[in-house]
């Protein structure tokens, strides 16, 4: 999927949150700079969230409870390893939505999650390209809902 600039991008991801359902994992992968927390803001927007959303580079996790759905929006580029002595699982199985930025970076995946990679496009930095990753069911109906009015 290709989206021409912020606007785009906000767009779809506010859609993203839309369409979301509690314990839906959605993984954030690219470069620094590809958009990641931006994609979460968008996501917050669509979840009917207000506050600021801010980058949990240092904190790890910042959870978002006034929204349709909580939003749990993590993080973990700076976690080297101990990933599952966090609690993720109770995230991860929690009512809400687990936004995990740097993700593939835990030691221990979930068992269902929606991978969402974002790449700037070589010749246009405002392009972004978005490729989709998914393991398990739940991902699987999570992607659908997503792609049925993308």
């Amino acid at each position: 999927m290709r989206l021409q600039g912020i606007d785009e991008l906000l767009a779809f991801a506010t859609h993203v949150g839309q369409v979301a359902n509690k314990q839906d994992v959605l993984l954030l992968t690219g470069d620094l700079g590809a958009g990641k927390t931006t994609f979460t803001k968008g996501i917050a927007k669509g979840l009917g969230i207000e506050q600021m959303i801010k980058s949990p580079t240092y904190t790890i996790i910042r959870e978002y409870e006034s929204g349709r759905l909580p939003l749990y929006h993590m993080d973990v580029y700076r976690v080297v390893s101990g990933s599952d002595e966090l609690g993720l699982d109770d995230y991860f199985e929690g009512d809400g939505l687990t936004v995990v930025e740097w993700g593939r970076q835990l030691e221990e995946l979930p068992l269902d999650f929606l991978e969402i990679i974002l790449t700037k496009d070589d010749l246009d930095d405002t392009i972004r390209h978005l490729t989709f990753k998914i393991e398990g069911v739940r991902a699987q109906a999570f992607y659908e809902r997503i792609m049925e009015f993308a």
